[in-house]
C-alpha cells in the first residue's frame, strides 16, 4: 500500500511574519511632565500628528505615543507602516490595547500589531480564500469524532473567554480565544497562525487549534472523551519539547530505541514502507498515551511500521527538522565542491538550527549512522538514506514548484554528508 501522506503545512504566513517589520521605538530624550507611570520613554507628551511624523520617518516599525491634543488625557500610538504614519487611540486597563487584544507591554503590542499589519496588507487575498480547501477532514479529527448521519446539521463551535474545559449545553463544543506558545498551524486550513497573542480559537474538548475565521466552518463533531486528540505528531517541535521538557521528542527516541533492538539487520531498513493503516495506529497511539504508548514487537511485528511512523513524524512537522531558515545554507553546503569548505559550510548551517532541532538532527543522524553499520544485511548506505531522508528532514521555503524540484538530489547530499561526518559535526 502507499504510505500514509501527512497533510501539507503552508508556510507561506510564516515566512511573511519572519519578514513583518520589527518595533524601533522612538525615545523623547527631555523630561515629560505628567507622563503616565504604564508608558516608558517612547512617551512624548502632548505633540502633534506632523511632530510625530517628522520623528517617525526614520524607518518602518518606528513607534511613539503622543497625548492627544484635541482630547488631553487620552493617548496615540503613532506607528511607521507603509511610509505612512498610523494612528492608534490607545488605552490601558493593567494591559496595553488598541482593540481586542491586551498586552503586557507596549513592545508586545507594537510587535504583534506590525505582523498583523503586514501579513494583512501582503496577503489579504491569500487570507480570503484560506477556508476554501480545508485539511480538517484529512488529520483524524473527524474519522475519530464521526457523529452518526442523523447529525447532519450541527450547530457550530460557540466562542467562549470562559476559562473552563467544559461542554456547551446540547453537546456543543466550546471554543476559546488561545494564546499559543511557539508556532502553530490551523488545523483546520493548515496555515500559519499568525500574531504574538491570541493567534486563534481552541476547542475545550478535543484540543483542536484554528484560526478565528476557520473556527466558524468546523462543525460540532468532537467529544470531550478524545481531549487533545493531536498532542505530538503536528506539533512544533520546539513547543513539544518545552511542554513536556525532554531534549527531544518522545517519538524519535521510542521509535530509534524499538528499531535498534530489532531490526538493524531487516533488509531495507527505511526504505521499505509499512501498511499505512497501522503506521496511522502507531500516531494515534502517541497523540493519545504519549510515552506510554505500546510501540513494541508485541503489538507491531514488522519493524517498517515503526520506521514509517517516525518517518511520518517527521514529515509532519509544521516546521521541517531542518527549518525553512536554515535551508538555504544547508543546501549551499551540498553545492561546494571542496571538501574542508563544505563542512565548513555544514558547520555553520547547524549552527543556524533552534536548539531542540539541532539536538533531535544529532540524535537522529548518530542513529542513522549505526545503520549503516549494518550494511551487509540491510543493504542501506549513506546515499540510501539521503534519498529516503532528504525530503523528509527538509522542505524548500520556496513557493516556486520548479526550484523546489531542482534542490532534491541536494536535500539527499546534505543528509548523506550528514550521516557520513556525523562524528565531526555534532
Amino acid at each position: 500500500t502507499d504510505e500514509y501522506r501527512p497533510p501539507v503545512w503552508k508556510s507561506y504566513l510564516y515566512q511573511l511574519q519572519q519578514e513583518a517589520p520589527h518595533p524601533r521605538r522612538i525615545t523623547c530624550t527631555c523630561e515629560v511632565e505628567n507622563r503616565p507611570k504604564y508608558y516608558g520613554r517612547e512617551f512624548h507628551g502632548m505633540i502633534s500628528r506632523e511632530a510625530a511624523d517628522q520623528l517617525l520617518i526614520v524607518a518602518e516599525g518606528s513607534y511613539l505615543i503622543r497625548e492627544s491634543q484635541r482630547q488631553p488625557g487620552t493617548y496615540t500610538l503613532a506607528l511607521r507602516f507603509g511610509s505612512q504614519t498610523r494612528n492608534f487611540r490607545l488605552y490601558y486597563d493593567g494591559k496595553h490595547f488598541v482593540g481586542e487584544k491586551r498586552f503586557e507591554s507596549i513592545h508586545d503590542l507594537v510587535t504583534d500589531g506590525l505582523i498583523t499589519l503586514y501579513i494583512e496588507t501582503k496577503a489579504a487575498e491569500y487570507i480570503a480564500k484560506m477556508t476554501i480547501n480545508p485539511i480538517y477532514e484529512h488529520i483524524g479529527y473527524t474519522t475519530l469524532n464521526r457523529e452518526p448521519a442523523y447529525k447532519k446539521h450541527m450547530p457550530v463551535l460557540k466562542e467562549t473567554h470562559d476559562e473552563r474545559d467544559s461542554t456547551g449545553q446540547d453537546g456543543v463544543s466550546e471554543k476559546r480565544v488561545h494564546t499559543f506558545r511557539g508556532p502553530h498551524w490551523c488545523e483546520y486550513c493548515a496555515n500559519f497562525m499568525w500574531g504574538l497573542i491570541a493567534q486563534g480559537v481552541k476547542c475545550a474538548d478535543c484540543g483542536l487549534n484554528v484560526h478565528k475565521q476557520c473556527s466558524k466552518m468546523v462543525p460540532n463533531d468532537c467529544k470531550p472523551d478524545l481531549k487533545h486528540v493531536k498532542k505530538v505528531y503536528s506539533c512544533d517541535l520546539t513547543t513539544l519539547v518545552k511542554a513536556h521538557t525532554t531534549k527531544r521528542p518522545m517519538v524519535v527516541d521510542m521509535c530509534i530505541r524499538e528499531i535498534e533492538s530489532r531490526g538493524l539487520n531487516s533488509e531495507g531498513l527505511y526504505r521499505v514502507s509499512g501498511f499505512s493503516d497501522l503506521i496511522e495506529d502507531v500516531k494515534m497511539a502517541f497523540d493519545r498515551d504519549g510515552e506510554k504508548a505500546d510501540i513494541s514487537v508485541n503489538m507491531y511485528e514488522d519493524i517498517n511500521i515503526i520506521t514509517g511512523a517516525l518517518k511520518l513524524y517527521f514529515r509532519d512537522l509544521p516546521i521541517p527538522l531542518i527549518t525553512y531558515d536554515a535551508y538555504p545554507k544547508f543546501i549551499e553546503s551540498a553545492k561546494i565542491m571542496d571538501p574542508d569548505e563544505q563542512l565548513e559550510t555544514l558547520h555553520e548551517a547547524l549552527k543556524l538550527l533552534p536548539p531542540a532541532h539541532c539536538e533531535t538532527l544529532r540524535y537522529l543522524m548518530a542513529h542513522l549512522k549505526r545503520v549503516t553499520l549494518h550494511e551487509k544485511e540491510n543493504l542501506m548506505n549513506a546515499e540510501n538514506l539521503g534519498i529516503v531522508f532528504g525530503p523528509t528532514l527538509m522542505r524548500s521555503p520556496e513557493l516556486d514548484a520548479m526550484a523546489a524540484l531542482n534542490d532534491i538530489r541536494y536535500q539527499r547530499l546534505v543528509v548523506e554528508l550528514l550521516i557520513k561526518n556525523e562524528d565531526i559535526l555534532f
